[in-house]
């Protein structure tokens, strides 16, 4: 069985952006809770590891100096420099309280999971707190204040490594994107609602890349409704035919599970069967994988959706019903779900054949046969 790492820690819960904001740290303790009562954190082959706060040079592989000194006075109440100036505000990106350190640390645990992987500590590991992949190098955007993937790959790929990043949040992975946009040292590829009708608005078929990065920034913009069979279609027409072409040393993944059809912030239409079904297929790209969080705002189905994902990654089937004291205390019946989303026969055929003209110009653009 692979060796698989979970990096987890009480401090990645205890603060957040507030009550009212989708992103709640709840859903990071659920999801461990939930792991827990299934005993998968316990299985032989798995060790459950505490993140680290990385240093400020690790952070400044992807980040300026003045916007990380601009976060951490802000998360201290200092109102020098004006937060607006670098993202932060009233809705998506609110400064609050020990924000510094709660979101740096999300950053050192993809870092401490990156480093026992090229140690050859283990095969997979899962950062399931990050997944930031808005953030740019000096501003806050959609929820994200660190990235912590651009940190990490940039990490990487001063390890000498080839990077190959597959984004499947149901929003477009453009943080990562801009900051690999002229390189082919990493390929990026973005499966994801289309930016016409969701942020951030971008991750369109056209963007691909420039100069020495020309062809290595690869989009496929969803419409609405897209179900299971067609997402995973999508993917498998697009995804592992270009990280085998690719090569890569590393398989980077933001797994955000917001694509699913209850989820409140997005219209993509996938069940935890196709998103389960995603995972393993991910499973199949590269023997070295460092899997990350990423979106997802329906907090009965992300506990379960990640879940899923680490039996994947750590080769553990898991109970069809969830455990007594979870339903108990969080409801709920089964891990995976039992209803489907009702989309009607016309509006199923329409976005089949949308989906398949977006992929044609994806084969057409990138070179797939």
């Amino acid at each position: 069985m692979r060796q698989a790492i979970f990096l987890t820690s009480p401090e990645l819960w205890q603060r957040g952006h507030g009550p009212d904001h989708p992103l709640r740290p709840m859903r990071l303790k659920r999801t461990v809770e939930l792991l827990d009562e299934f005993e998968a954190l316990e299985a032989p082959n798995v060790q459950v590891i505490a993140p680290r706060l990385p240093t400020e040079d690790e952070l400044a592989l992807f980040h300026t100096r003045e916007y990380i000194n601009a976060v951490r006075s802000l998360s201290k109440g200092e109102t020098h420099p004006p937060a607006y100036r670098f993202g932060f505000g009233p809705g998506d990106n609110p400064v609050f309280s020990g924000m510094f350190d709660t979101e740096a640390l999300k950053v050192g645990s993809a870092l401490v999971g990156a480093e026992m992987l090229v140690n050859d500590e283990c095969q997979v590991a899962f950062s399931y707190s990050g997944g930031l992949h808005h953030a740019g190098p000096n501003f806050a955007s959609g929820f994200c204040v660190f990235n912590d993937a651009a940190v990490v790959i940039h990490w990487l790929i001063g390890q000498g490594l080839r990077v190959a990043y597959v984004d499947i949040d149901v929003h477009h992975g453009d943080g990562v994107q801009d900051a690999f946009y002229n390189t082919d040292q990493v390929l990026t590829i973005s499966l994801h609602q289309s930016g016409r009708t969701l942020f951030p608005g971008t991750g369109f078929v056209h963007e691909a890349g420039i100069g020495d990065g020309e062809g290595y920034s690869v989009n496929v913009p969803l419409p609405p409704h897209t179900d299971d069979e067609v997402y995973l279609w999508a993917f498998n027409q697009v995804a592992p035919p270009l990280v085998n072409r690719f090569k890569p040393d590393i398989l980077v993944t933001q797994l955000g599970v917001d694509t699913h059809y209850l989820d409140p912030l997005a219209s993509l239409a996938l069940t935890t069967h196709g998103q389960k079904a995603l995972f393993e297929e991910l499973s199949h790209l590269s023997p070295c994988w460092l899997a990350l969080g990423g979106g997802g705002y329906n907090l009965d189905v992300v506990p379960r959706s990640w879940a899923l994902a680490f039996g994947v990654m750590s080769e553990q089937p898991l109970p069809e019903k969830l455990p007594p004291r979870y339903r108990a205390t969080y409801g709920g019946e089964w891990l995976e779900d039992h209803q489907s989303p009702h989309i009607n026969d016309h509006i199923r055929t329409l976005t089949r054949r949308r989906v398949e003209e977006v992929v044609e110009m994806v084969k057409e653009r990138h070179h797939l046969t």
